[in-house]
């Protein structure tokens, strides 16, 4: 007998706003000359929300204001620094989510000046966060570095082999 399709309503897609492409100097990296030198990261954050209302009554206080997001996305971007992308993506995360209107968000940050001793694009971490399902949130300073981090601080650029320098 073959299988009955599920007949239940589709979910719609949400609505989106993104902002991407967002560019600024920062100091995130788990070694001594990333935090020194800095270098540019970028953020690209794709909201997910029902903008119906927004549209309906041509009216801003129904959306979430993407000019007021940027700045606040900028602020986390040239920052307190951390050590792992995958930090600031989700301090980024936590900036989005903090809008009333936005269910989810996904957060790219990427690192194109990342220091791998190779020749490569960019670097980039892409999470995905719920408002149901956010995890903690990062306290006090980022955490301790990486035991292969330790012993290359202040050394300069890697060379390959020399540890990870993508973060």
């Amino acid at each position: 007998m073959p299988a009955v399709a599920d007949r239940s309503p589709a979910r719609p897609t949400p609505d989106r706003i993104a902002i991407t492409g967002l560019r600024a100097q920062g100091h995130h990296g788990v070694y001594a000359f990333e935090r020194e030198r800095g270098q540019v990261f970028l953020c690209d954050a794709v909201l997910e929300l029902d903008t119906t209302g927004a549209a309906a009554g041509d009216d801003l206080h129904r959306t979430v204001n993407y000019a007021d997001l940027a700045r606040e996305l900028y602020a986390v971007l040239a920052g307190e620094p951390v050590n792992l992308l995958e930090a600031l993506a989700q301090r980024l995360a936590e900036v989005c989510l903090a809008h009333e209107l936005v269910d989810a968000v996904e957060i790219t940050v990427h690192k194109p000046q990342a220091e791998l001793g190779v020749p490569f694009g960019d670097v980039a971490v892409t999470i995905r966060r719920t408002k149901d399902a956010l995890p903690p949130t990062m306290e006090g300073p980022s955490s301790p570095l990486p035991s292969q981090a330790r012993g290359s601080l202040g050394r300069g650029p890697m060379g390959p082999g020399d540890g990870p320098t993508s973060r």
